[in-house]
C-alpha cells in the first residue's frame, strides 16, 4: 500500500514539474511588434535622454523581451535595447518584469520540490550568454567607429544615401564613386555624410580616406606596370612622330590611355595589325596607332619648328598629333608652321560647331544629380561627357577629372566645342562669351554668359 502512495506521489510530482517547465517556456517564448511610426530610436536604457543605439523605420520587425513601465526592452539585429511602448504594435501580451520574476521564483520553487534543478541552472546560464553577445556586439561597433573619423572622404563605389541609418530606410540620391563626401557624424558602422547637394547616410565600409584610395591606385598601376611576358618578341623599334601621342591599353580610341609620349620617343613594336601597333615603352604595353610611329627620328629647325599633320585615326577620337618634318631653310620652315596653324584652328572650330549644334539640342533637359543621359536627365559632367561621346571623345565622368584632358586654352583664345573649367563645375563654350550647361537641381540645360555659369572660373581644355 506504501508502494502504490509512493508511486502516485512520484507521478503527482512529476505532473507539476512538466506543468511548471510548459509554463516558463510559454513565459519566455520570443513576442514580436513592429514600429508603428516613421523613424523609432532604439536606446541604450528606458530614459529619453540615453545613447541611441540605432534607428529603425516603420514597419521593421522587433523582437519584444519586456515591458518596463512605459518602455519595451527589445532586441533588433542583435542589439539589445529600449523603445518606447506606444512606437510599437504587438497583438500579443507582453510579459512584465515583475511578472517574469514571479513566474521564475515560483517554478523554481516547484523544481527545487521535485529535485530538478537542471532547467533552472541552464536559463540563467542562456541569459548571461545573450547579455554577453549583446555586450560583444557593442563593442564591436564601437570599435567599428573608431575607424571612421569625422573630415572628407571618398566613397569607394556607386551607392545610394540613405534618409536615415537603416538597410531598410528610404534612399535619397546617387553617389558616385570617388565622389568626396564630408562625414558629419557616425553611428553604429553607418555614417552620415554631406554632398554638394544633400546629406544622408552610408555605411562606412564603402568609405575611404583619399591617401588610402591613392596607395591602392598606385597599386593597381604597379600590378599593370608588369614585365611583358617573354613569349613576345620585338620584330623593330620605331618613334613618335607627333608632339603628343597616346598609349592606350586595347587597339581603340576609346580605350583607357595608359600613359602619353613626346616626340621621338622610341619604343619596341611587337606586332601591327588593323593599324594599330603593339609596343612597349619604359615598362609600359599598350597600342599606338600605326601612323603615328616613324622608323627614324623627327628633325626640327633651329627654332624648333614642326608641321602639323592630321591622323585620321587619332584626330576623329580625341587625339590630334603633330608631325615634325625637316625644311630646307627658314622660309619654308615659316610657311610651313603659319599654314599647320590655320589647319589646327580650322579643325578645332569647325568640330567645335559641331559640338555646340549638337549640345544645343539638349536645351530644357532637367538638371539630375549623377545623370548622363537626356532620359534621366543630366549633370554638369554627365551632359558634356555625353555630348562628347557622341563625337568619338569619351571624357572622364566627372568636372575634376575632365580638368586635365586635352590641351589648355587661354580664356582669350577661347573656341566653340572647348570645355569651359570652373571649380566644381564644367559647361561647353558656345561662342560670344557664353556657355552651355547643366547648372544645378531644379535647372535645365541653357546657355547663359561665361561668368554667370559658376563662381570660379580656372581655365580652359581643348578636346576636339
Amino acid at each position: 500500500m506504501k508502494s502504490k502512495m509512493r508511486i502516485k506521489s512520484i507521478i503527482v510530482m512529476a505532473i507539476i514539474a512538466l506543468a511548471g517547465m510548459f509554463f516558463i517556456n510559454m513565459s519566455l517564448a520570443a513576442t514580436t511588434g513592429k514600429i508603428n511610426v516613421e523613424t523609432a530610436n532604439l536606446r541604450e536604457t528606458a530614459n529619453a535622454d540615453s545613447k541611441i543605439l540605432s534607428q529603425l523605420s516603420l514597419n521593421q520587425e522587433v523582437e519584444i523581451i519586456e515591458k518596463t513601465g512605459e518602455w519595451y526592452q527589445v532586441r533588433y539585429n542583435g542589439i539589445t535595447g529600449f523603445i518606447r511602448q506606444d512606437l510599437i504594435t504587438s497583438n500579443e501580451q507582453i510579459p512584465t518584469k515583475e511578472n517574469q520574476e514571479q513566474n521564475v521564483t515560483t517554478n523554481e520553487q516547484q523544481e527545487n520540490t521535485t529535485g530538478t534543478t537542471e532547467q533552472t541552472q541552464e536559463n540563467p546560464t542562456a541569459e548571461t550568454n545573450q547579455s554577453q553577445e549583446g555586450q560583444m556586439t557593442e563593442t564591436e561597433q564601437n570599435a567599428e567607429q573608431q575607424d571612421i573619423n569625422l573630415g572628407k572622404y571618398k566613397v569607394t563605389k556607386d551607392v545610394k544615401l540613405k534618409i536615415i541609418p537603416s538597410i531598410n530606410a528610404t534612399d535619397t540620391i546617387d553617389v558616385k564613386q570617388n565622389e568626396e563626401v564630408n562625414v558629419i557624424e557616425v553611428m553604429n558602422g553607418w555614417v552620415c555624410v554631406e554632398t554638394q547637394n544633400t546629406k544622408g547616410w552610408i555605411r562606412k565600409e564603402n568609405l575611404q580616406k583619399e591617401e588610402q584610395q591613392t596607395s591602392q591606385q598606385e597599386n593597381q598601376e604597379t600590378n599593370q606596370q608588369t614585365e611583358v611576358p617573354v613569349t613576345k618578341t620585338v620584330i623593330k623599334t620605331q618613334y613618335i612622330n607627333s608632339t603628343t601621342v597616346n598609349l592606350r591599353k586595347e587597339p581603340n580610341t576609346s580605350s583607357e590611355i595608359v600613359t602619353s609620349l613626346s616626340l621621338n620617343t622610341a619604343v619596341e613594336v611587337f606586332s601591327e595589325a588593323s593599324g594599330w601597333s603593339n609596343v612597349r615603352v619604359a615598362g609600359l604595353e599598350g597600342y599606338i596607332s600605326t601612323e603615328l610611329l616613324s622608323d627614324t627620328k623627327q628633325e626640327t629647325t633651329s627654332r624648333g619648328a614642326t608641321t602639323v599633320r592630321k591622323a585620321p585615326t587619332e584626330t576623329t577620337k580625341n587625339t590630334t598629333s603633330t608631325q615634325s618634318k625637316s625644311t630646307s631653310n627658314a622660309q619654308k620652315s615659316t610657311t610651313s608652321n603659319s599654314t599647320s596653324t590655320s589647319q589646327t584652328n580650322a579643325t578645332a572650330s569647325g568640330r567645335g560647331s559641331e559640338v555646340v549644334a549638337y549640345a544645343k539640342k539638349f536645351i530644357g533637359t532637367k538638371y539630375t544629380y549623377g545623370g548622363s543621359s537626356p532620359s534621366t536627365g543630366f549633370d554638369c559632367s554627365g551632359f558634356t561627357s555625353y555630348v562628347f561621346k557622341h563625337f568619338g571623345v569619351s571624357l572622364p565622368r566627372t568636372s575634376g577629372g575632365q580638368a586635365s584632358v586635352g590641351t589648355a586654352v587661354s580664356r582669350s583664345n577661347l573656341a566653340p566645342g572647348d570645355l569651359v573649367i570652373y571649380s566644381g563645375h564644367v559647361a561647353i563654350y558656345v561662342g560670344g562669351g557664353q556657355v552651355i550647361h547643366s547648372p544645378r537641381p531644379g535647372k535645365t540645360v541653357c546657355i547663359v554668359p561665361l561668368s554667370q555659369a559658376a563662381s570660379t572660373y580656372l581655365g580652359a581644355r581643348r578636346v576636339i
